[in-house]
């Protein structure tokens, strides 16, 4: 005699296969440890972005073979899971999935029976908390307080659970007393597949601000780089080129050789050099001309000191920034890259 399957299981395995068909991006979550009214908010909030649906692991299975996946992802993605669910979306990739649930998770209180998810140290210090019997509760449980300058202060550092080590009696109460909250429960990502990859919950955990910090420095290192060793892109032929031409600019000014661009630096450095020696003449050897001259320019030379020592200190400052400016846009070499 074949056994009759009850309705309600071909019903939810045609919902978990239809919810996985549904969406290019599909995941195991553990919902244990959330409330029932928290859970229901979760999935609401969720809900324009992802399907999630609970069911035992073994209509699961099914369902996840007959939509056709591999049952060996399945096995992998159970790992770790007490109470798994199904999840699908077909708007976000397996990242974004991670993200959107890790903002589901919150601390709570550790309560007896639970197991502390790593080393659990309460530090030294004041807690604010006015006398009265929190500072014998504190020490009941191992955690040394002591009245001090009219507040219960905690005398020094103390580990008071280890990691796997099962919250007993009031620890988790005293401790949520004091701030510390280290049970987390939200709609933990257990793993995602996508596109036939699967993906751990470790590799998704991602500082985004991190990464496009780091992002931008290997840009930047990459592009000094390739201007060090004369590497032509669109990118790089700007800053190439404007260094090519100071290089060139400052050759020819040392050679004095003539053109359009150079002339006016070369006379400028003759006349300069020109005042220098009617400087250091008789001012009987002089003309009128050469005499108007060494006297603006010696004007102009005090009126730079006076305005110097004038200044107020703001002007270093912005002198110091434009220089820093200057070097920032300027191509230094691989001492860029490296320095």
């Amino acid at each position: 005699m074949i056994p009759k399957v009850v309705s309600w299981k071909k019903d939810t395995v045609q919902d978990l296969v239809d919810l996985l068909k549904g969406g290019d991006t599909i995941a195991v979550i553990d919902i244990h440890g959330v409330p029932a009214g928290a859970m229901l908010g979760m999935r609401a909030t969720l809900r324009s972005d992802m399907k999630i649906q609970v069911a035992k692991k073994r209509l699961m299975a099914i369902a996840w073979e007959q939509a056709g996946y591999d049952g060996s992802n399945l096995d992998e993605l159970f790992q770790g899971a007490i109470q798994p669910a199904l999840v699908s979306s077909a708007n976000l990739n397996s990242f974004q999935l991670f993200t959107e649930l890790k903002k589901t998770e919150a601390g709570r209180a550790g309560k007896e029976g639970d197991v502390a998810p790593h080393q659990i140290v309460v530090e030294k210090m004041d807690t604010g908390m006015p006398p009265g019997p929190i500072v014998g509760e504190l020490n009941s449980v191992g955690i040394p307080a002591k009245i001090m300058g009219g507040s219960v202060q905690i005398q020094k550092r103390t580990v008071v659970l280890e990691e796997g080590e099962v919250f007993t009696t009031d620890m988790g109460m005293m401790l949520s007393k004091i701030g510390i909250n280290p049970i987390v429960t939200g709609l933990r990502l257990c793993g995602a597949l996508e596109g036939g990859t699967l993906f751990p919950p470790n590799v998704l955990d991602i500082d985004y601000e991190q990464f496009e910090t780091d992002l931008i420095s290997h840009a930047a290192g990459a592009f000094n780089l390739a201007c060090n060793i004369t590497w032509f892109t669109s990118q790089t032929m700007p800053t190439i080129l404007a260094k090519a031409s100071r290089e060139a600019m400052s050759v020819a000014l040392e050679a004095a050789i003539t053109t359009a661009d150079t002339m006016p630096h070369l006379v400028g450095r003759a006349h300069s050099s020109a005042l220098g020696v009617a400087g250091q003449l008789d001012s009987d050897a002089l003309d009128e001309e050469l005499t108007n001259m060494l006297g603006a320019a010696a004007s102009a030379a005090a009126s730079a000191v006076t305005s110097s020592s004038d200044s107020t200190s703001e002007a270093p400052t912005e002198a110091e920034e434009e220089e820093e400016e200057e070097e920032e846009e300027s191509f230094g070499g691989l001492g860029d890259l490296f320095g």
